[in-house]
């Protein structure tokens, strides 16, 4: 038995192709079936990685009963969140206005028209823990659409207008350093001071939010925000949620101390704190920041790459159908692997005991510094795990994610002066630019470019030109840029989706950093750099626009806003614009006294096929060149002369 999701390339929907719902993926065809048919259509919206949207299959979508109420009601479309986020924003946003919550898998009811009227998450398959069943769910809407169409359309009305709504950012205001110390205190009085974080359980990972409290700290000296960050991120790396033998961290602590991990791992949150960790070694110098960024980007490179140097998308949570059943152990599957010595040592450090510490089980977490090397310990086990049912892995290389991914790596090139990963960048990037089809980026497939992927992989490659001082990819990011100001831009921001994008129930606007950074975020970000690298205005004048349309909402929202607001403390102060010349030793020791350092805020030009730009105009060779604003220090090629004049 299969549906139409088999002829699809996404993973998720090829889960679902042999399910006997009449599944169809989002397109006309399915559009105009439910508007011929006057039928409601029901829209389920997943991504494969998602624990419960695998349940929600295997109780209800593989029912043959269920799939008898849903073929013979609605018309049903499946689709993948990953591949299609404009879909997803649409429909987040109205299944929070309507449930107050959201989340995958996400259950939308709409009219032929796509407007939803009814909403939910996980349903479970008959009535449980105060939910209802959801064959109750589908008989109730079906008769609702049946008998009382006029009043579903209204509510869907309202609905649509609500959302058209949340797009008003309300009107402008200046970008100010006191605003911006402001928002840091509001969100540090959420601090969780026993285990680091925001707020209580569940707890994800706040990367975007501690880079931001990172650049005031450095800008302010301000020593409470500096323990809020070093104390979290040292909980977090320490903690279950972070994969302590393989690297890379999961999505999310169900607990308020970083323990038991919802077990996915995520591309974007990877990329993310692979960023913020190479940061915070730059700033503290801290060794337990490097090792986890190593952690993480060793982890990409050995599990997340494909032959063609892009990134893969996420590993599900389950194997063998159960969750997080690949990263458990017991005390006595580790004392047979490492000895009953090195056995103990190990399991006292790492929290294994006989009873274990989740469900009879052991998540590996730190329950101190570690005071001796477990590296040789911890490949041990790697070994044995590796021969394990793996978790899936969804193959789906998104451009957008791989931006995020390529800018994480480009800066730990820069901080650890690491050729590797100079390699993985050029690799990467050069696949990216692949993607490009006459000046247009395709996201996956024949998928075309949101605002995300546009903004991410032109971030990306502005930073792997700094990583590798290839022109071409500092030419292929302004030529994006290009695109997202002819067709995304609004009057306050960006939208998601270019102009001549299919119409949709609303042309969506992310404004929020939620899990990722909102393409707006990242295109002030990418237009803030190639303002100084190109000397051209109009790319600041849109950032600041932008900005200064959005800055009243991180007053009042700062927690949501936290890689807009690091880009707008960019903004509000005087970036750092550097130029290396020259291609010796001497050179490449500039270049590593200037990766190597905190600088928040900055851009870097060097290599000889940048001598066009206006940084490097009239340079001497062998020489590192300070500068604010076009105003220059003096040139020196002594690497601890340029480290002075940098902090």
């Amino acid at each position: 038995m299969t549906n139409r999701l088999a002829h699809e390339v996404s993973p998720y929907l090829q889960q679902h192709a042999h399910n006997p719902v009449d599944w169809y993926p989002w397109g006309e065809e399915a559009l105009a079936k439910a508007r011929a048919e006057d039928r409601p259509i029901f829209l389920s919206i997943g991504y494969s990685a998602c624990h419960w949207c695998h349940v929600m299959e295997r109780e209800s979508f593989e029912d043959e009963s269920v799939a008898g109420i849903l073929n013979e009601h609605f018309v049903s479309i499946k689709v993948d969140r990953e591949e299609r986020p404009d879909i997803d924003s649409i429909y987040m946003t109205a299944v929070q206005m309507m449930t107050g919550h959201g989340g995958w898998p996400m259950s939308m009811f709409l009219t032929p028209e796509g407007a939803p009227f009814y909403a939910g998450t996980y349903f479970p398959p008959e009535d449980r823990h105060g939910m209802p069943g959801f064959k109750r769910v589908l008989l109730h809407v079906a008769e609702a659409y049946r008998s009382r169409k006029e009043d579903v359309r209204q509510a869907a009305d309202e609905v649509r207008n609500a959302i058209a709504r949340q797009l008003d950012t309300g009107g402008g205001a200046a970008i100010e350093h006191r605003a911006l110390d402001s928002a840091a205190m509001r969100i540090a009085q959420t601090y969780d001071r026993v285990n680091g974080g925001f707020g209580s359980a569940p707890k994800f990972p706040p990367s975007m939010t501690l880079d931001f409290l990172m650049q005031v700290a450095w800008r302010t000296n301000d020593r409470t925000l500096e323990e809020i960050i070093t104390t979290t991120l040292t909980k977090m790396a320490r903690g279950g949620m972070y994969d302590q033998i393989g690297g890379g961290f999961h999505r999310y602590s169900v607990d308020e101390r970083w323990l038991v991990p919802h077990f996915e791992k995520m591309l974007y949150d990877n990329a993310l704190l692979a960023r913020l960790y190479t940061r915070a070694w730059q700033w503290k110098r801290d060794p337990e920041s490097a090792r986890i960024a190593h952690e993480i980007l060793g982890w990409v490179q050995r599990e997340m790459t494909s032959p063609e140097g892009g990134f893969y998308a996420t590993l599900d949570a389950d194997s063998e159908g159960e969750e997080g059943k690949f990263y458990v152990w017991s005390r006595r599957e580790v004392i047979d692997v490492l000895g009953a010595d090195d056995g103990r040592v190990f399991c006292d450090l790492y929290d294994i005991t006989e009873g274990g510490n989740w469900e009879g089980h052991n998540i590996l977490n730190l329950t101190r510094a570690p005071d001796t090397d477990t590296a040789h310990s911890k490949s041990k086990l790697y070994e044995i795990r590796a021969k394990r049912v793996w978790p899936g892995r969804d193959e789906k290389i998104l451009a957008g994610w791989n931006g995020w991914m390529l800018a994480a790596f480009a800066e730990a090139a820069m901080a650890f002066d690491r050729d590797d990963y100079r390699d993985v960048c050029r690799r990467n990037a050069d696949f990216l630019l692949t993607r490009i089809k006459d000046g247009r980026l395709v996201r996956h497939h024949t998928i075309n470019g949101l605002l995300e992927d546009y903004a991410g992989v032109a971030w990306g490659l502005t930073l792997a030109y700094e990583a590798t001082h290839e022109r071409r990819y500092l030419d292929a990011a302004r030529g994006l840029v290009e695109q997202i100001l002819e067709r995304f831009s609004d009057d306050a921001g960006f939208f998601d989706t270019p102009v001549d994008h299919e119409p949709l129930l609303t042309r969506p606007k992310d404004l929020f950093d939620n899990a990722t950074p909102s393409g707006n975020s990242l295109a002030c970000d990418v237009l803030l750099r190639l303002a100084i690298l190109y000397g051209e205005p109009r790319y600041a004048d849109a950032a600041t626009k932008t900005l200064e349309a959005l800055f009243p909402l991180t007053q009042r929202y700062p927690s949501g806003f936290g890689f807009l607001l690091g880009v707008a403390e960019w903004r509000a102060g005087a970036p750092k614009e550097i130029a290396i010349t020259g291609s010796g030793e001497t050179f490449r020791a500039l270049r590593r006294a200037a990766g190597e350092t905190y600088l928040p805020h900055r851009v870097i030009v060097a290599g000889e096929g940048s001598a066009d730009l206006p940084l490097m105009q009239n340079r001497d060779p062998d020489r590192a060149y300070v500068c604010e604003a076009y105003a220059c220090l003096e040139p020196t090629s002594d690497p601890e002369r340029l480290r002075a004049l940098l902090r």
